[in-house]
């Protein structure tokens, strides 16, 4: 998911909250309102898919955890 573009799900979520802030704050004109918006929606939509691959490798480790092992082995 990661790559030089992309930013991290941490750099998403601070960059999704100054949006936040700075429109609530108001005073910006119409066009510049929009486009934080625009902005807040992919910043929303890339948290939504870091969550969404968390997710999906949490439920990967914890079907794997409750697999038997062959040699009668506890996973942990």
């Amino acid at each position: 998911m990661a790559d030089e573009k992309t930013p991290s799900y941490e750099q998403a979520r601070e960059e999704l909250t100054e949006v936040v802030r700075r429109l609530e704050a108001g005073g910006l004109t119409l066009e510049e309102s929009i486009e934080l918006w625009e902005r807040g929606e992919k910043l929303a939509a890339l948290c939504e898919e870091w969550l969404q691959g968390a997710r999906v490798k949490l439920a990967a480790a914890m079907a794997q955890r409750r697999q038997p092992d062959p040699a009668g082995n506890t996973p942990f």
